[in-house]
């Protein structure tokens, strides 16, 4: 079967490094699926894997899919060969830049049948990381009556993350306030449901003021932590909680959390599959709970960009369109019409 790999971590300044190989399909195992891959979305966490260093290559890097199931492990209940899934899948395993890949079925969930594959592809690494952040970390009700009054300010609202975040948080009774500066992002932000868009390049503490907004509940970072820490700690609610999902590049003072007793988290929705944490099935929970919404029209799919075929060239591509941080959504590689 194909896949596409690449034997060092690299710049894309360095030229495509990726390449095409063929590799034996693999054959499941207790808990896992073998899925035939019909779509992947390209996420900002595989760009930064690229570019990390490889101890024994070919890595295949990916993530997001949608596929079909064609053999299940001894040990599958919840799924039969035939069904159409969809999963963000887990670092322990090769990732999804191939035609078939193993998932434990604890990461997966059946996949919306009002979707088209591509719009599926657009969903499940978001909306866990999304689902995590919101349930686990800032502690929601999943009543959204009981969350009435709250409100939650998410940076990069058109961003992939964001633009589901947006949508989970406004369905669940928060008050949305996002982040935009262009005219497109404001109105994508718009479009997923935002009740205030503000302008990230101008000073967020002057446009709270100009919106009526004292403080927040909780703010969700998706871009550049360094930069909006110490104004995130400024405008989130004494007792508050802030959570990102972007890394510090710098030293930052944790004590500055202190005087309102903010509670900061990095949340990373790999944490589960990697520790082989007892919940695992969580992400099989927040899925199923995610295609039952998009399947009523709750929510609605972030695919803004899809490029048809995976190829070395086509991977290369999308990692272009991601590191120019001018993405919109969420974008998909549809390997349909790939060749085998």
């Amino acid at each position: 079967m194909k896949a596409i790999g690449a034997d060092k971590g690299f710049q894309l300044d360095e030229g495509n490094l990726f390449y095409e190989f063929d590799r034996t399909k693999p054959t499941p195992q207790n808990q896992e699926l073998l899925v035939k891959v019909n779509a992947i979305s390209v996420n900002p966490v595989d760009t930064k894997l690229r570019q990390s260093p490889i101890e024994q290559g070919p890595r295949i890097l990916g993530f997001d899919a949608v596929g079909t199931v064609e053999a299940i492990g001894n040990k599958v209940g919840s799924f039969k060969v035939g069904d159409k899934v969809y999963y963000s899948g887990s670092p322990n395993y090769q990732g999804s830049n191939e035609e078939y890949q193993l998932v434990d079925e604890r990461l997966a969930a059946l996949k919306p049948t009002n979707l088209t594959d591509v719009e599926a592809a657009s969903i499940p690494l978001t909306s866990l990381t999304a689902s995590e952040t919101l349930f686990d970390v800032f502690g929601i009700s999943h009543h959204p009556e009981k969350n009435e009054g709250k409100s939650i300010l998410i940076i990069n609202g058109a961003g992939g993350v964001g633009s589901i975040a947006t949508q989970i948080a406004k369905y669940y009774g928060l008050k949305v306030i996002t982040t935009a500066s262009r005219p497109e992002t404001i109105q994508w932000s718009d479009e997923m449901g935002a009740d205030v868009v503000i302008n990230h390049k101008n000073d967020l503490s002057k446009e709270f003021e100009q919106n009526s907004i004292t403080s927040v509940d909780y703010i969700f970072c998706t871009f550049d932590t360094d930069l909006y820490f110490e104004k995130m700690i400024e405008l989130v609610k004494p007792r508050g909680k802030i959570a990102t999902i972007v890394e510090f590049n710098k030293k930052q003072d944790l004590n500055l959390l202190k005087s309102k007793s903010v509670t900061f988290t990095h949340e990373y929705m790999y944490s589960r599959p990697l520790c082989e944490t007892e919940d695992l099935n969580i992400h099989h929970q927040y899925l199923t709970d995610i295609t039952e919404k998009l399947e009523t029209g709750k929510y609605k799919p972030t695919v803004n960009k899809v490029i048809q075929g995976l190829s070395a060239d086509s991977l290369y591509e999308a990692h272009k369109i991601l590191e120019s941080h001018s993405m919109i959504g969420k974008l998909v590689i549809n390997l349909e019409d790939s060749t085998n």
